[in-house]
């Protein structure tokens, strides 16, 4: 009796059955492992972007949204003098405290990294209408005492400052960055945020970082 079509060939249904269990399988594997880079990316302590995936997301931000971006460099006041008082794990529960303030300041429409030690960096979109109120906000936010262990509290500041496209003349984040450090250090200690003009982006820098910041120094030379 000759074997019918049905018998000598698989299924089409069966075949493409067959062939989706590996490709799932990687799949689920490929997505998996995505999901641990980019955990891998992330700052351990605070849970933020590190300085390579925070520059990415920045750039598409304030590529994207010219007219409405801003960015902000922060520093935290005296932060050696509040490990060296109350102890690294202190340091590091202003830190985190820091981190989710940034965090829930920039909600849903900003990115925030932490750059290494005390210093953060955020790219947000918000109107020229606002900017002035957010950033008031931010530093009071900022100014809150934090709970370090055992119902202690330590006083925190933190000294902002803050870059926009459209008073610079550039979306090129390395420049703002640049200018609202310039900014930031022009207010440093002094609570309250500032807002960078174009006198800001003429600042003398080194590497691309405001000159006397950490890491400018030229070797050979006093400091």
């Amino acid at each position: 009796m000759p074997i019918s079509g049905a018998l000598r060939q698989p299924s089409r249904t069966l075949v493409t059955a067959a062939a989706a269990v590996p490709l799932t399988g990687w799949t689920v594997h490929a997505l998996a492992l995505h999901r641990q880079l980019a955990a891998a990316r992330r700052d351990p302590l605070t849970g933020l972007h590190g300085r390579d995936g925070y520059t990415t997301r920045a750039t598409e931000l304030t590529a994207r949204h010219t007219k409405a971006a801003m960015v902000l460099i922060c520093d935290i006041d005296h932060f050696k003098q509040i490990n060296d008082t109350h102890g690294h794990a202190a340091g590091d529960r202003v830190l985190a405290a820091t981190a989710a303030r940034l965090t829930a300041w920039a909600g849903s429409r900003g990115v925030v990294g932490r750059l290494g030690g005390d210093e953060f960096a955020l790219a947000v979109r918000i109107g020229a209408a606002r900017r002035r109120l957010r950033l008031d906000q931010l530093a009071a936010a900022l100014a809150r005492p934090v709970d370090i262990g055992d119902g202690r509290l330590v006083d925190v500041a933190v000294s902002i400052g803050a870059a926009t496209p459209d008073a610079i003349g550039t979306t090129d984040l390395d420049v703002l960055q640049r200018t609202a450090d310039a900014a930031m250090y022009a207010g440093k200690h002094t609570g309250t945020a500032i807002l960078a003009d174009r006198s800001h982006a003429d600042a003398p820098s080194v590497n691309g970082r405001r000159a006397g910041r950490p890491g400018t120094a030229i070797p050979g030379a006093a400091v």
